[in-house]
């Protein structure tokens, strides 16, 4: 089969198939009671990213170069990376939301790349001569790939303030370092079990209560039930509706698989500004040149320093790192697109000026 022709046809099932998925995958969302569409979706994201990486392998074979050397290949390697990370992140959440807030992303990327892109620029063309070394594989591949689990990362922390409601809430054991451990203050107890009267629940436990409790001696009871304090005294704005224990779990494993993709995605983040460093050396004299590329991606590595910092150090857990996590989303957008579009600069695609 021609190899043109190959690549015409998966670029089209990859968005036709990325488009099903996220029908699955919201579907899902939406009738939680059938449990075979998140399989489904899973299927969808691993067929769709079998596609995109025989697309890429395709234009490998028939350019003869690492199929990075423009927008339209390098849009399909971030969606092949960013559907990768979500079957990493699917797997160890076991959580269908990943997909409800990927799926659309990905999905948007391939038909930017397939539909709106003109086609000179889905065409391969020959390498100019600053692009002809090694370090286009290992400098741009590796900078794709951290786009790509900063974006899934960013992601997850948005769907936690969706799940949250924007509330400030306590999460447990998500962090490491000083504070990274807190009590979400509520507890199973047996049902045979003495319990004291609690204290009045702040703002800070999501509305319970932790209970002292002391045991009459029926160790056999079998029965766990979990208690809701209310109280009468008048709440406070900060007070807000306490979530409910399903809504607390899953705000805890989006905000602790979020925090794990980010600080996957930032050693590649960091380890392909080095390799860029060192390749701009070789190629044009200089290992720094504050071009626009460059500049957005050191503010894009220090937002998510930050990011990291604050969980580590602090022990940050819960809205505000989050937002700074959504904030980070938008950066990674304009480092990657925004500068090679409407910038000029030695990394500029020039399309629309």
């Amino acid at each position: 089969m021609n190899l043109v022709v190959l690549q015409n046809w998966l670029d089209n099932a990859s968005f036709a198939i990325l488009f099903l998925t996220m029908l699955v995958y919201w579907g899902g969302a939406a009738f939680p009671n059938l449990p075979y569409l998140a399989a489904l979706g899973t299927a969808g994201m691993a067929i769709a990213n079998l596609c995109m990486a025989t697309l890429l392998g395709a234009r490998w074979i028939e350019a003869g170069y690492f199929p990075l050397s423009n927008l339209y290949e390098s849009l399909f390697f971030l969606t092949w990376g960013i559907t990768t990370v979500h079957l990493i992140a699917e797997s160890s959440s076991r959580s269908r939301l990943v997909g409800v807030v990927t799926s659309p992303v990905a999905m948007s990327i391939a038909a930017f790349a397939t539909l709106t892109l003109p086609s000179q620029m889905q065409l391969s063309e020959p390498l100019v001569p600053a692009l002809k070394s090694n370090w286009l594989m290992m400098h741009v591949s590796v900078m794709m790939l951290s786009y790509s689990a900063l974006m899934v990362g960013a992601l997850l922390a948005i769907a936690f303030l969706i799940v949250t409601r924007g509330q400030n809430i306590q999460l447990q054991g998500s962090s490491v370092g000083t504070g990274g451990y807190r009590s979400n203050g509520y507890r199973l107890h047996k049902a045979a079990e003495l319990i004291s009267q609690p204290p009045a629940p702040s703002a800070e436990n999501n509305g319970f209560a932790r209970f002292e409790s002391s045991s009459n001696g029926n160790a056999n009871a079998n029965t766990a039930v979990l208690n809701l304090v209310t109280t009468s005294e008048p709440q406070t704005v900060a007070s807000a509706e306490p979530l409910s224990p399903q809504r607390l779990s899953l705000a805890e494993t989006l905000d602790n698989i979020s925090y794990r993709i980010i600080g996957l995605g930032f050693p590649l983040l960091t380890i392909g500004i080095i390799a860029g460093g060192v390749w701009a050396n070789e190629a044009w004299g200089s290992y720094w040149s504050w071009d626009p590329k460059e500049t957005w991606a050191l503010i894009t590595w220090l937002v998510f320093a930050a990011y990291l910092h604050a969980r580590i150090t602090r022990g940050w857990q819960g809205r505000s790192p989050a937002i700074l996590a959504s904030t980070g989303f938008v950066v990674v957008w304009v480092c990657y697109l925004g500068v090679n579009l409407l910038g000029k600069g030695l990394h500029s695609y020039g399309w629309f000026f």
